[in-house]
């Protein structure tokens, strides 16, 4: 019974299904993995701290498959994330944890995948209402997310229409349950979501970190359209018994006819808050622009602005692509924490002042 899987009971399920099929699976073995490493300076800097922060992180990755019969496959997949972080010669940050670790059965027409696993879905890119269960995050040149430990089900009834469900782990060894359905035609990509969380614990939902306190549910319709331009939304309700939550992002996208081409993207989200009798808005627009230099090298600049705040960030990245690795040279300027209330702020450079980076990424 899932009802009641706990995290280690989660990981000994995996192992015991490596060991039952290792031989099986002896043939069709692959090791991978992502090492990165940036050195970091900035102008705004918390007392006590160094004006240079470096980090290095590895992600290996082993997996296991064996095709079965009548286009099926079993797959096991292990990952695990370390990374430290810096202040000149004093460790700011160390983390050691789990990255992946799960089994997946597929065919032509049914996925069905246990453990800790990533959950994505949404049209947006920037400025995503739908990033309930992810973390990734444009300006992060490894692209990597955190994941949940669920149980998800996706059927594929047609090759226009997906049907999802999923059981998630909470931190508290709660279950929330949701389901999506995406359909695909001419007139564009839809996609419905529904997501109820039962749980008392107090949650931080989405990129934006919108606290939910208690159980909850969420519902959301997603578009998109390409065409001449391409165009989409998603907008999402989340309620509980104290609180209304209503997120909505619009976005577009043009490719300007110019050398390789200049991607230029747009998005607004609007976040509407209504908890008890108190009520709050905030709404932030991004915009993007981005051009690849040859078959190597790629500029991108995304600049994002609170309009309730008045405060906006700027991301300059000039990348340089090869087989194996990545050079990654990185500007952005962002508001210092004295433009901030006097809360608790994080010790790191990130996100703060005007600061430049170098990173470098090695995929194998």
């Amino acid at each position: 019974m899932i009802a009641r899987i706990s995290r280690s009971q989660y990981l000994i399920l995996i192992l015991v299904a490596f060991n039952l099929n290792i031989n099986g699976f002896a043939q069709s073995f692959s090791a991978k993995g992502q090492l990165w490493t940036s050195t970091l300076t900035s102008n705004d800097v918390p007392d006590g701290l160094s004006s240079t922060e470096s980090t290095l992180g590895y992600i290996p990755t082993l997996s296991l498959f064996k095709n079965l019969s009548n286009n099926q496959l079993v797959d096991i997949e292990w990952a695990y994330r370390l990374d430290r972080a810096y202040s000149g010669d004093s460790l700011l940050h160390n983390n050691e944890s789990h990255h992946r670790y799960w089994v997946r059965y597929a065919s032509e027409k049914l996925e069905a995948r246990l453990g800790l696993q990533k959950i994505v879905f949404g049209p947006s890119f920037v400025l995503r209402s739908l990033s309930w269960f992810d973390t990734i995050d444009l300006k992060d040149p490894t692209g990597q997310t955190d994941g949940v430990e669920a149980f998800r089900l996706r059927w594929f009834p047609s090759n226009s229409l997906s049907i999802w469900s999923w059981t998630i782990l909470n931190d508290q060894d709660t279950l929330s349950y949701g389901s999506r359905v995406e359909l695909s035609n001419s007139a564009g990509e839809w996609g419905l979501t529904y997501h109820q969380d039962p749980s008392k614990s107090l949650k931080v939902i989405g990129q934006i970190g919108i606290p939910v306190s208690g159980s909850h549910n969420r519902i959301a319709i997603d578009y998109r359209y390409d065409g001449f331009i391409g165009f989409w939304n998603e907008s999402a309700l989340i309620k509980s018994n104290r609180s209304d939550i209503i997120m909505a992002t619009i976005g577009a996208d043009y490719t300007l006819p110019i050398s390789n081409g200049i991607l230029i993207m747009a998005e607004y989200m609007s976040i509407s808050n209504k908890f008890d009798s108190y009520e709050s808005s905030q709404s932030y627009t991004a915009l993007m622009a981005s051009m690849p230099l040859g078959m190597v090298h790629q500029l991108m600049f995304i600049s994002q602005f609170d309009l309730e705040e008045n405060r906006s960030y700027n991301y300059l990245r000039w990348s340089s692509t090869y087989d194996h690795y990545s050079l990654n040279f990185i500007l952005s300027i962002s508001p210092k924490r004295s433009q901030y209330l006097p809360i608790t702020m994080p010790n790191s450079l990130a996100g703060f002042g005007t600061g430049f980076q170098f990173m470098f990424i090695y995929n194998h």
